[in-house]
């Protein structure tokens, strides 16, 4: 393979795969340079000169004339004057010998492997371009396609060819995806695994939804409303709290669109998640009293300490706040930072409640716990609820379930 064959070669190769015209010289210089020095031990004075576009390659190995008596005649820069005579008859001691080597000189093995580094080189490069392409989108939303659906893992591809990588964990519960399909997620991370790219998309981060606001309201790409916090549990509800610091824009109202008309296209995004935009504020008992939306509360009590916080709602309430699957008080706890306790408040003509604390010798206190944690906090919150819905709502076994429901209603009947 001649020089020439070896360079269109390569920067056809390189060309098809975007590398743009500095870059391939630079490599194609460092490869013969790495030659050169294989074979010479050293490339300092040897000029390289190449022509991409018309494959031509010039190699010179200049020497200074030096007297065959000479001490210097064994430095790599230096030549006899009689070697140098045999170059070119009319040379003089002190002049400098440009000597044309040429690539068959390296022999056909080395221009075998100088072909395959090249190659390797640019695939190198390929996949540093892809790296720093994708880490600079991290938290940017991309679109692939989907080429394949693996167990715990989908393969897309961009418009460029990439691979790119959906996890399961990353994915939304409801998300149902076919071949060819078209998806929306952002760029999680990237990571470099043997020496390859690997991209990780996500459509579960909060970063997806808030981007998506970002394309659907114009106020927030802009940055007049700001979104100070999203929590989120994919697929089933999120909370969204915003902020404007221009008096004359509605946060929420600008996010939801007329008719809901903005908020609809990131649902529709999140297989239907459930979202709640609602306004951001420093006063933590208005802010905590807006997360727990649509329940109505009563009163607040906060404990700055045990970052607690108990709210107390009527009887009603109670289920509006926990939510289905208790999904908005464990958001509103997220969102407002405290872990919220929510209790009932009797009414003045409701008969006399017991407070599950007073079970505490019969009851196991982290169960006692789990059972705040859905906002039961009286025996008779727990009867009222039923079996059937607290083994939903808890971890509990149905066993224990039945025990407890056994010790709640002996209360009662004595």
């Amino acid at each position: 393979m001649d020089a020439k064959v070896l360079i269109e070669s390569f920067a056809e190769f390189a060309r098809s795969k975007n590398v743009d015209r500095p870059t391939m010289i630079r490599i194609l210089e460092d490869v013969f340079r790495a030659m050169i020095r294989k074979k010479f031990e050293t490339d300092e004075n040897f000029d390289v000169t190449i022509n991409a576009d018309k494959g031509d390659l010039e190699i010179f190995r200049i020497r200074e004339i030096v007297d065959d008596n000479s001490e210097d005649i064994w430095d790599f820069d230096k030549i006899s004057f009689s070697d140098a005579r045999k170059i070119e008859p009319d040379f003089e001691i002190g002049e400098e010998v440009y000597e044309k080597i040429e690539l068959e000189e390296f022999g056909r093995r080395a221009v075998q492997m100088a072909r395959q580094t090249l190659i390797q080189r640019i695939k190198d490069l390929e996949k540093d371009i892809l790296f720093n392409k994708y880490e600079e989108q991290v938290g940017e939303i991309v679109s692939a396609e989907v080429y394949q659906i693996l167990g715990r893992e989908i393969l897309l591809i961009d418009g460029e060819g990439n691979e790119l990588i959906l996890p399961k964990g990353e994915q939304i519960p409801k998300d149902r995806f076919r071949k060819g399909d078209t998806v929306k997620a952002i760029v999680h991370k990237v990571d470099m695994m043997n020496g390859n790219p690997k991209i990780i998309l996500s459509r579960t981060s909060p970063v997806f939804l808030e981007r998506l606001f970002e394309n659907e309201v114009p106020e927030v790409y802009d940055g007049l409303i700001t979104i100070v916090k999203i929590v989120r549990e994919p697929g089933e509800r999120a909370k969204v709290a915003v902020e404007s610091y221009d008096d004359r824009i509605d946060p929420v109202g600008a996010c939801v669109g007329m008719k809901g008309s903005r908020i609809h296209a990131v649902v529709r995004e999140l297989q239907n998640e459930n979202i709640d935009v609602i306004n951001f504020t420093d006063n933590l008992d208005l802010y905590v009293s807006r997360a727990l939306s649509p329940a109505k509360v009563t009163s607040i009590s906060a404990n700055e300490e045990t970052k607690r916080i108990s709210v107390f709602l009527k009887p009603d309430q109670v289920s509006l706040a926990i939510g289905k699957g208790g999904y908005n008080i464990k958001l509103a706890s997220r969102l407002v930072g405290y872990e919220i306790d929510v209790f009932r408040e009797l009414n003045e003509n409701e008969e006399e409640d017991v407070d599950l604390i007073e079970f505490q010798d019969e009851i196991d206190a982290w169960i006692i716990e789990e059972l705040k944690k859905t906002g039961l906090d009286t025996a008779k919150s727990v009867l009222a609820l039923g079996r059937e819905d607290l083994l939903r709502r808890t971890e509990l076994e149905e066993e224990t379930i039945d025990e407890i429901f056994r010790i709640l209603r002996q209360e009662f009947e004595q």
